[in-house]
Order: C-alpha cells, then structure tokens, then sequence
C-alpha cells in the first residue's frame, strides 16, 4: 500500500510551520527539505555572494546579492505550485525593500531576479540541471549559473529568446555574464582553494 505525500496549496506553504529550523520548497505541491549542503557549498556560495556585491558596489547598480533568502513562485504545472529558493539571487533593491513587508517569495506578476545561482551537490544535480533550468527559463530569469564543483564547471544559461543558451566554463577561461560584463571571474577562481 502506498501513501500519497501530502500535498500543500501555496497558502498553506507560506504558514507551514513544523518547529523545526528545516527549510523548504514547494515542488508541485509537495514540500522538499532543503540540505544544509557540503561546506564546499557554502564557501562557493560565500565567495560568489562577496563577488556579486563588490560588482555591484563597484558599479553602483541598485542590486542585491541574497543567499537563499528569496524564493520564487513558478507558474503552475497542473493543480499544485511550486516555489524555489535559489542559492543567490540578485534582484533589484526596491524590490528587495518591498519584500521586507512580506513573505520573501517573488509571485509571478512581479519581475523576477536578474541573477540566480544553483550550487550543485550530488542530490540536486538533475534537479538544478534540468527542472530548475525549465522554471528559471519559464520565469523569464535573464541569467542561472549552475556552479557544478564535482566536474569543476559552471555553466552560464542566459535568455535569448525566451530560451536559455549554455556556455560552459572550465579552468581559466573567463565567464562572460550579461548581468555584470565587466566581471573578470573563472570557473577556476570560483573553486580554487575550495576543494
């Protein structure tokens, strides 16, 4: 006998509280732990977060770097939502402003993130491959970096067309990101000392 998880509406996951400090996204309705991660993970996505806000203090841009502190709404596949929590999003400072008035979850009638970042770990890999790229892409979400530490790559997705196009960056060769094109970063320096 199989029992069928128990499925949540989108106003549901907004009030879910289980007591414990666990985090959550909401993935057709079904709510999916999300792992602390390795402390790899974590040092990428510090790095990268400093990265970004230096960017954008260098260039004076009204952004945000947030390590998993936004989630975003994706259109519905069916009957149940689905709300992801990027590893770093950048989005716009009001937006960020506006965002302090409620549940930190970009709905779909607003803009989306300029700039998401998925950093991959063995249990996300399909998922930040695949599932995430389609919902970012739906999204409209200019940018996704897939930061990828086991094959030591990162691959650049930007939105041409309401398509991604891919470029995959090894070792020295610097990313060209559309976002920040004057950021002069590698795969090899994202990763360096890291592993």
């Amino acid at each position: 006998m199989t029992v069928a998880p128990n499925k949540f509406t989108f106003e549901e996951y907004l009030s879910y509280a289980d007591g414990t400090d666990v985090r959550y996204e909401l993935v057709n309705g079904e709510l999916v732990t999300m792992g602390i991660g390795t402390g790899l993970h974590g040092a990428v996505l510090k790095l990268l977060e400093q990265v970004f806000d230096n960017e954008i203090a260098r260039l004076g841009l009204e952004l945000v770097a947030l390590q998993a502190a936004v989630g975003v709404r994706s259109p519905r596949r069916g009957r149940w939502d689905t709300s992801r929590i990027p590893d770093i999003s950048i989005i716009k400072s009001s937006q960020w402003q506006a965002l302090r008035k409620k549940e930190a979850i970009i709905e779909l009638s607003e803009p989306p993130p300029e700039l998401v970042v998925e950093v991959v770990s063995p249990s996300t890999r399909r998922t930040d491959y695949r599932t995430k790229r389609a919902e970012y892409m739906v999204l409209g979400i200019s940018e996704y970096w897939i930061v990828d530490p086991e094959k030591a790559k990162v691959t650049l997705l930007t939105l041409v067309d309401d398509w991604y196009e891919a470029a995959e960056y090894i070792g020295k060769k610097k990313m060209l990101s559309v976002c920040f094109p004057e950021l002069q970063l590698s795969a090899s320096e994202i990763l360096e000392g890291l592993s």
